[in-house]
């Protein structure tokens, strides 16, 4: 029996794309073909980050892998991974236009190999020559709220601050930074992009008002990634689900939910 359909809430539009699902799922390290179709089905995406180096015939990619991927039929978002250079990303993305028939791009420019920390100027300077060009742009960046501003400034079309370092799991590391960042930049569209392990996590900043969420390795390296894929969706709907009903303040001291003001109470004597 298929899954239900996944209510995400309201559309919501990204680089000129209305989108119903507010899931960005990666394609690579699943187990197989197979289990990458099945949980694409089992998460609801739209939108699917591929690297070009996919392609390469040496990476066990090239044409099969392409054809598996456009027979998915979602929008698909390449992606500069392994890039250390502004020079070297904007060729890349170059390349990804003419093959991929697309204008959207994953920018990622590394500037540690530990961490995989985006480096934030060469970030910015790519990002500000590819938005020139006409590319839809969607950085990935830390939770740095100046460099996120630059880059909104820039003309991206997303900007996608990490809550942990990529392919850790570990959740909102600094939740505080990607609050500040929500709230100062309300009309930028925001993707948390990279750490995040689990469904709670996805529900976590999904409440603070982030537009969408974007991962890979948390469903693709789970031990059932289309089980997974599910559970993730069903975190992402829940947490827009709550940020767009207003959750209730927190409160200091108890308040009780029942008035007690004119209800008689037995005393013992």
């Amino acid at each position: 029996m298929s899954n239900p359909p996944i209510a995400h809430g309201k559309p919501w539009t990204v680089a000129g794309t209305t989108l119903n699902s507010r899931f960005f799922l990666g394609t690579s390290h699943y187990p197989s073909p197979q289990i990458l179709s099945d949980a694409v089905a089992a998460s609801g995406t739209e939108v699917l980050t591929v690297g070009l180096r996919r392609l390469q015939p040496e990476s066990g990619g090239g044409n099969s892998f392409w054809q598996r991927i456009q027979a998915l039929k979602c929008h698909i978002l390449p992606n500069t991974a392994g890039c250390h250079s502004a020079e070297e990303a904007i060729t890349l993305a170059q390349m990804a236009r003419e093959i991929f028939g697309t204008t959207w791009i994953k920018l990622e420019v590394i500037g540690d190999d530990y961490t995989l920390q985006p480096d934030p100027q060469a970030t910015l300077q790519a990002a500000t020559v590819l938005a020139k060009e006409g590319f839809a742009v969607f950085a990935y960046t830390t939770d740095d709220l100046v460099i996120a501003q630059r880059l909104r400034d820039a003309g991206c079309a997303a900007v996608m601050p990490w809550a942990a370092p990529i392919g850790t799991g570990r959740g909102p590391l600094n939740p505080y930074a990607l609050e500040t960042m929500r709230r100062r930049l309300p009309d930028a569209v925001l993707v948390v992009d990279a750490g995040l392990g689990r469904p709670s996590h996805a529900a976590q900043v999904m409440e603070m008002g982030f537009d969408a969420v974007l991962l890979n390795t948390a469903v693709a390296q789970a031990g059932d990634p289309v089980r997974m894929a599910r559970a993730f969706a069903d975190g992402i709907a829940a947490g827009r689900a709550s940020y767009e009903s207003t959750p209730m303040p927190e409160r200091a001291a108890a308040q009780a939910s029942t008035p007690t003001v004119g209800v008689p109470f037995w005393h013992a004597p």
